[in-house]
């Protein structure tokens, strides 16, 4: 997918050496060819799909189904190591925690794992860096290295699924409920390997982990095209719209896509994804201080959204070191929330865990060497 406007981003990723490949790229049925093509046994498929998904076991050692003479030549061929962590900063009393990983071309993403008393969401990275351009964000800032695949993807989760189910994230064993694409990148940018990943995710082990599409949220600036395209895989995952401006002038600004596809285009794409699902699209919101906070905004965009199926998610701008922008002041935030009440919207303000544990996407690779 490329813009065409002068000015506006090219939406396809570096080429960079291409990640190996994993069980999680691949259906169980594929999974079963390639074993058979690697002349092994393609039964074996099964077997390894559950250690990986649902036994959340990825030490050969622990697959006593399996004779010990092939655990290697199965692990090799199915499940190479895909991401390294780097660094892991806790906060929330290690109930929140922010990965960075390196993949195997040395490219850097983050993950966060956040455990609430009754769910824990995970919110992955699709890309490695970003190209929206978005100034008020550092992933955005730091320019686009490359997608990542459908089992990069998976594999964050998968980490974080293991260390809750061994007991190492305080509230005792526990079990990955939510999923939000909500990390580094445009996950619509990386379509293909998005949408594979949501079928690992929401299928039924041994095909993937067996996640409900109701907890999986996929996010987008609003590539028109990409949202059209999700709206004919009559999925039902949540879309989330990151709006951030409900006016062109602005959004240009903030969301150079903006340029290519206009305010009213976008919404009008995410009311067809839920006339067609049924689903509460949900409209994100990043509150800057003196930039789009203002009265007049918020009235502009409660009349936009008033009677759709949509809920705002504001959120307080978690600002990256050295930026003019930052977040809204207190009064500010509280009379925006009570212009989208007045017009019947509903709003919640984000809970801004991680802030100091450079929470906003892409602080953390940003101050990796």
């Amino acid at each position: 997918m490329s813009a065409q406007k002068p000015g506006v981003l090219v939406f396809e990723a570096p080429r960079r050496g291409k990640p190996p490949r994993h069980l999680a790229d691949l259906t169980l049925a594929e999974r079963k060819q390639a074993l058979s093509d690697a002349g092994l046994p393609g039964f074996r498929a099964a077997q390894l799909s559950k250690h990986y998904f649902d036994r959340l076991e990825d030490d050969p050692q622990g697959w006593t189904d399996i004779p010990l003479a092939q655990r290697e030549q199965l692990r090799e061929a199915m499940l190479p190591a895909l991401m390294t962590p780097v660094r892991e900063l806790t906060a929330d009393k290690g109930t929140t925690r922010k990965t960075l990983w390196k993949l195997h071309d040395g490219a850097l993403v983050e993950s966060v794992l956040m455990r609430y008393p009754d769910r824990t969401t995970m919110c992955v990275s699709s890309q490695a860096g970003c190209g929206m351009n978005c100034p008020f964000c550092a992933t955005g800032q730091a320019g686009l290295t490359r997608n990542m695949s459908t089992a990069e993807i998976v594999e964050q989760v998968v980490a974080g699924a293991r260390t809750l189910a061994r007991g190492e994230v305080p509230g005792g064993p526990g079990r990955v409920s939510n999923v939000v694409f909500m990390g580094m990148g445009e996950p619509l940018a990386n379509y293909k390997a998005v949408i594979g990943a949501v079928h690992r995710l929401v299928d039924p082990a041994p095909e993937g982990l067996g996640l409900s599409q109701r907890h999986i949220t996929v996010s987008t600036v609003g590539l028109v095209p990409a949202i059209e395209r999700l709206t004919a895989e009559k999925l039902s995952v949540t879309l989330a719209v990151s709006l951030h401006a409900p006016d062109d002038e602005l959004r240009d600004e903030l969301v150079p896509v903006n340029t290519r596809w206009k305010v009213g285009e976008v919404l009008g794409a995410a009311w067809d994804y839920a006339g067609q699902t049924g689903r509460r699209v949900s409209i994100e919101y990043a509150l800057i201080k003196d930039i789009n906070d203002q009265a007049w905004r918020a009235d502009l965009l409660g009349k936009r959204l008033k009677g759709k199926l949509a809920h705002v998610n504001l959120i307080p701008l978690n600002p990256t070191p050295g930026s003019k922008w930052t977040a809204s002041r207190p009064e500010d935030e509280a009379a925006f929330v009570r212009t989208l009440e007045a017009h019947g919207v509903p709003v919640t303000v984000r809970d801004t865990r991680g802030r100091e544990i450079d929470g906003a996407c892409g602080q953390l690779a940003a101050h990796e060497d």
